[in-house]
């Protein structure tokens, strides 16, 4: 069973990537409008910016979660495969 907090914090994740992508549609247009390059640089940033802090909270949930259940199990494979994820996640990241 999810709890309040964890709800909440998911309905908050799913406004922001909303707001993200009318954020993607707003610069598609501003592209479609010829707009000073640096207006669309800049915009493209804040999504950047913004996709970063969606990234940072559902890896705190992950944690919070999955990596903590695995850690309270007592199950060292289960843990290793946790670790080995977030590894592997952070390793495709640096390519």
């Amino acid at each position: 069973m999810v709890d309040q907090t964890t709800a909440t914090t998911d309905k908050a994740t799913v406004n922001r990537l909303n707001r993200i992508a009318g954020q993607v549609q707003g610069v598609a247009r501003m592209i479609e409008n010829d707009r000073y390059c640096i207006e669309v640089l800049t915009q493209l940033q804040a999504i950047k910016s913004a996709l970063a802090k969606v990234e940072t909270q559902v890896l705190k949930r992950h944690a919070d979660s999955c990596v903590a259940s695995a850690i309270a199990s007592g199950d060292e494979e289960e843990q290793r495969v946790k670790f080995a994820e977030l590894v592997d996640l952070f390793e495709k990241a640096r390519k």
